[in-house]
């Protein structure tokens, strides 16, 4: 089994004027030499752990790691003004970001796009948008945003059938606060997109604690009950993770609905290697199997026996590294 390559830390690191109030953070760390790679957070709105720089051979690769607009470290984070880090902040604009962000740093093209969760959607609307500016692209946790996959995570409680207790409570939050649950029962999302946006912070602040909760508890195999404790207090962490999943949930990923599944001819020239947890209980493995489906069956699946959502995983961190690794001389 693989396992993460050692910490280390950024040589280089700044923040790019995106436009529209926006500034994200980035960072460079490995070889200023080597092979660029780019990892694309999850979320939307989780920001990038120092771990992310560790699915990488530090001494093959160039690795870029960077926050998305208004979660972490990029400003305004949706913490501080929920208003201004919603502006713009969609799927196209993203795109454009990690595409100013390569032209910023001088790479003619990333050797590498890894994107796990949410950012395996935006891995690949970016490579479908820019076929010519990667040579390889890795992806975990698909989430191909069909109607499907968003109701059963977040509106039906499918998803969360193994864990019962975790609907309850996402469901509850919604029940036992001021609103019409007869008709916010419904639209569980738009429930909590109306409370993330609103002007009494306790309000909002509760809110993401119900919503993330949910989630991180349907995120692994095994409860993790440290990274919990330190998303739930930390607000420039929690509120951008729940503020932006639902503004992009509501949004169908700001995409045509199959679009992703649509357009993979425009990268069927691409390595393309999925990784998928056979128990994620967040983004299905049905969706990468419809992605791998999609592409011919010519990409690289790999279901992980016994693996969750979360990159964190034994099974899923030996499967990134063991990809990461077979493309340093790809």
């Amino acid at each position: 089994m693989r396992v993460l390559y050692p910490d280390i830390e950024p040589y280089e690191h700044g923040m790019l004027d995106v436009g529209d109030g926006h500034e994200i953070y980035w960072e460079l760390s490995g070889n200023p030499s080597g092979k660029p790679a780019v990892f694309l957070h999850g979320g939307p709105g989780g920001g990038c752990g120092v771990h992310t720089r560790c699915f990488f051979d530090p001494a093959v690769y160039r690795i870029c790691t960077f926050d998305q607009r208004g979660c972490n470290r990029s400003t305004p984070n949706a913490s501080d003004d929920w208003a201004a880090s919603i502006v713009c902040n969609d799927t196209p604009h993203l795109v454009g970001d990690v595409e100013k962000l390569r032209a910023h740093l001088g790479i003619d093209k990333w050797g590498v796009v890894l994107g796990g969760s949410w950012g395996s959607t935006l891995g690949l609307a970016y490579a479908q948008t820019h076929p010519d500016r990667l040579e390889a692209l890795v992806l975990r946790g698909c989430f191909l945003f069909m109607p499907d996959e968003v109701d059963n995570l977040f509106q039906n409680g499918h998803q969360a059938l193994n864990q019962p207790e975790a609907w309850a409570g996402y469901e509850e939050h919604i029940r036992s606060t001021p609103g019409e649950w007869e008709v916010e029962r419904t639209n569980l999302l738009a429930a909590y997109y109306k409370r993330l946006r609103s002007d009494d912070s306790d309000v909002r602040n509760a809110a993401a604690r119900a919503f993330v909760s949910y989630e991180l508890s349907v995120s692994t195999t095994f409860p993790n009950s440290k990274k919990k404790d330190r998303v739930l207090s930390t607000p420039e962490i929690l509120v951008p993770f729940a503020l932006f999943e639902a503004h992009y949930m509501l949004n169908n990923g700001f995409l045509r609905r199959g679009q992703l599944l649509d357009d993979v001819g425009k990268i069927a020239h691409l390595p393309i290697t999925i990784v998928h947890g056979r128990c994620d209980f967040v983004c299905r493995p049905e969706a990468a199997y419809r992605l791998w489906c999609a592409l011919d069956k010519k990409a690289k699946l790999e279901i992980v026996d016994g693996a969750g959502h979360s990159d964190t995983e034994v099974g899923i961190v030996d499967a990134l590294v063991r990809a990461t690794d077979e493309l340093r001389s790809a």
